[in-house]
């Protein structure tokens, strides 16, 4: 339909996977899934509840009538028993048991955390993609010099496959944020209306050992290793701004890489991938703009923003439970995940075809090579018998002419022929040739790429070698 909104976010550039993950159908089954383990829990620790009742909700966990429930939904005003009632016309048996002793957090509360745990999983394995691509990239050209900018400025040079470590070494980071978010991700579990278990007090006749073990039960169906230990109704909002802080982070690393491309594309020096047909600008048919990596930039400002969503909902929240996080947590917690899976995807379709212009780097490097080379040549010119403080002012006076060269003539620098042409150094211009071979200016670059990524990028690898299944990432636009 094209009369109303749609999200970007699901038509534009979210994957399947991570759509699905935040659907309806996957809500709503969820839901059924934690009521069938919350009535198996308490059917085996001795309330009145059969097998027939469980085996007539299972094989009914994906059959959601989803009419059905908005009819009652008008009617009760309340989504979870909207699907209590739905549910129950299709399980008449288990009708009388279902929900038993839980609140409706159990199954939202829970559900969310079940939906962010295999978000992140999907995040996790977007993420090593990503650092397999860049490791392969960093690796290629870990001694290839190029120049090194601070203030975007010229500096020493550094090489292509080091900056690239830089890029990867944040996305390292971020992966094990995400690992470190999925081990302490707990279940709300069965905690009843204000988080003192009340009602199951009451229908284990005080047995809190029971209760206890109800909740084990629970988390373990639910591929969880337990159950957060105190709660009021809700498990704490805290939990969502980490998430969402987690997703922020990567966000912050993409946005830098991708604003680092775009520097670089417009020194022509590193692109990112261009399709044969593809038109960079209406007006301007010559133009190739960095279209991907500006993508990038801004889904992550999206994220960056929705961050305060979670924090703002956290820190207000009213005593054991309220419901103005309701609304805002339906659309930052989702939207946060289909942005981070929109931007992984585009970085992964960036980082598998990203462009060298080797020559272009050559070029720039050699325009500002004489400068950086200047010390190097004084002090050879000093163990040929010069006077050092001499040198240094000749060497001064001699760059100044060279800046006024290429800044005020437009001419390339000239700094090599003026030292040559200088008696000064009684050097000759092959010799001073010598000490322009970029290879000696670039440090242990090479070294500490190689080092880099034997350490901390291939271990990652191997523990995540299922998620490199040679997928390559299509754009949908």
């Amino acid at each position: 339909m094209n009369d109303r909104y749609e999200s970007p976010l699901s038509s534009r550039y979210a994957s399947d996977e991570m759509q699905y993950i935040f659907s309806p159908i996957k809500k709503f089954t969820t839901w059924r899934r934690l009521w069938i383990a919350l009535a198996r829990a308490e059917m085996e620790l001795g309330l009145p509840i059969t097998q027939e009742q469980i085996d007539e909700m299972e094989a009914n966990i994906d059959n959601v009538d989803f009419a059905a429930a908005a009819k009652y939904e008008r009617e009760l005003r309340h989504d979870v028993m909207a699907h209590i009632h739905a549910w129950g016309d299709q399980c008449p048996k288990a009708m009388p048991i279902i929900h038993l002793g839980a609140t409706s957090c159990y199954v939202g509360d829970n559900t969310d955390i079940i939906l962010m745990k295999e978000a992140l999983e999907l995040i996790r394995d977007e993420l090593v993609r990503v650092i397999s691509n860049l490791a392969g990239f960093a690796d290629k050209y870990k001694s290839l010099p190029t120049l090194g900018f601070t203030h975007f400025q010229a500096a020493q040079l550094t090489t292509v496959g080091k900056r690239a470590s830089l890029w990867l070494n944040e996305f390292v980071m971020d992966l094990h944020e995400v690992e470190y978010r999925l081990t302490t991700l707990k279940l709300l579990g069965s905690k009843g209306t204000t988080g003192t278990q009340a009602s199951f007090m009451e229908l284990f006749d005080g047995d809190q050992e029971k209760i206890r073990l109800m909740e084990e039960k629970i988390a373990a169906e639910m591929g969880f290793s337990g159950v957060v230990p105190v709660s009021g109704q809700t498990y704490s909002r805290k939990v969502d701004s980490f998430v969402v802080n987690t997703l922020a982070g990567i966000a912050q690393s993409a946005s830098k890489f991708a604003t680092d491309l775009r520097l670089l594309s417009h020194l022509k020096e590193v692109e990112e991938p261009y399709e044969s047909k593809q038109i960079g600008s209406s007006a301007m048919p010559y133009k190739r703009n960095p279209m991907r990596s500006e993508r990038i930039c801004a889904l992550s400002r999206y994220i960056l923003s929705d961050m305060l969503n979670p924090a703002i909902t956290a820190s207000s929240q009213w005593f054991e439970r309220t419901l103005d996080d309701s609304a805002n947590k339906r659309l930052s917690v989702p939207e946060a995940f289909l942005a981070c899976d929109a931007v992984l995807r585009i970085v992964q379709n960036v980082t598998a075809g990203l462009i060298v212009h080797e020559k272009v780097i050559e070029k720039h490097i050699m325009e500002e090579l004489p400068f950086m080379a200047s010390e190097n040549i004084m002090m050879d010119a000093v163990l040929r018998g010069g006077d050092r403080q001499q040198l240094h002012e000749r060497i001064r006076v001699h760059s100044l002419e060279a800046g006024r060269n290429v800044k005020e003539r437009g001419l390339g620098n000239n700094l090599i022929d003026l030292i040559a042409d200088d008696p000064l150094f009684a050097m000759t211009r092959e010799e001073l040739s010598a000490h322009l071979e970029p290879s000696r200016y670039i440090g242990r670059a090479p070294e500490q790429v190689s080092a880099f990524l034997e350490q901390e990028v291939k271990p990652v690898l191997e523990r995540y070698a299922a998620a490199l299944d040679g997928r390559r990432v299509e754009l949908s636009v």
